[in-house]
């Protein structure tokens, strides 16, 4: 099974052709530019290159979100239109359950960290036993405090990964919960993961038309927040 997969959920976007779990091509930029600008060429790119079409790719995986709410917008309507023009089905890959992938091999708990602003990270916490993933929590938006509460009698090793892994560090560090970084180089979200995530989902059954493709934010944008505030 050949996916197209795209990660636009924070600062860096990246794009991966995987197929039946090994990885074909890849692209990562990280530097500043906005997403709507880097992400279609990073595509054509990788398509041109591995002398692939969107009518030879099985399906097209977005990191759906949690994660910025405009990364995560271009994200997914770049995976509709792409999916839909191929009539492929499409996969709305958790960002946090693809980050978690960066290091399964590392035995212990997982602590994927997005920073979510307002003394908050985006979260999920998984157990790495041998290759293999246990989701422990749902995808939330919770505060460093009430994390660090709740990892204070657990006694797996930890690794933190994500975008707000060294924030997520120093705090609980502070509380005397001893943690370790993910290496550079798996640290970040990637498209690998995401193709991997949408991998198992199609074995599940999961996968989705590209009309039924949607976000997932977790929480209001700060805008619809102030719009209500107003209003009131």
């Amino acid at each position: 099974m050949k996916i197209l997969a795209l990660e636009t959920s924070a600062k860096a976007v990246s794009a991966a052709v995987t197929e039946d779990g090994r990885v074909l091509a890849s692209g990562y930029q990280d530097t500043g530019l906005t997403h709507s600008r880097t992400l279609m060429p990073i595509v054509e790119h990788l398509l041109r290159n591995t002398g692939l079409t969107m009518a030879d790719c099985d399906a097209v995986a977005v990191a759906a979100g949690p994660g910025s709410f405009t990364g995560i917008r271009i994200g997914v309507a770049a995976a509709k239109g792409l999916a839909f023009a191929a009539d492929k089905p499409a996969a709305a890959v958790s960002t946090l359950a693809a980050m978690a992938r960066n290091v399964a091999f590392a035995d212990g708990l997982v602590v994927c960290a997005m920073d979510a602003r307002r003394s908050q990270i985006y979260n999920a916490l998984f157990l790495a036993e041998n290759g293999a993933l246990t989701r422990l929590t749902p995808d939330r938006a919770i505060g460093l405090g009430d994390l660090a509460r709740e990892l204070a009698d657990d006694s797996h090793p930890k690794t933190v990964v994500g975008d707000g892994a060294a924030l997520c560090l120093a705090h609980l560090a502070s509380a005397g919960i001893p943690c370790r970084l993910a290496p550079p180089h798996l640290l970040m979200q990637s498209a690998v993961s995401v193709a991997l995530e949408a991998q198992d989902m199609a074995i599940r059954g999961q996968l989705v038309s590209a009309q039924a493709l949607q976000p997932v934010y977790l929480r209001p944008a700060q805008a619809q927040t102030l719009r209500e505030r107003q209003g009131r």
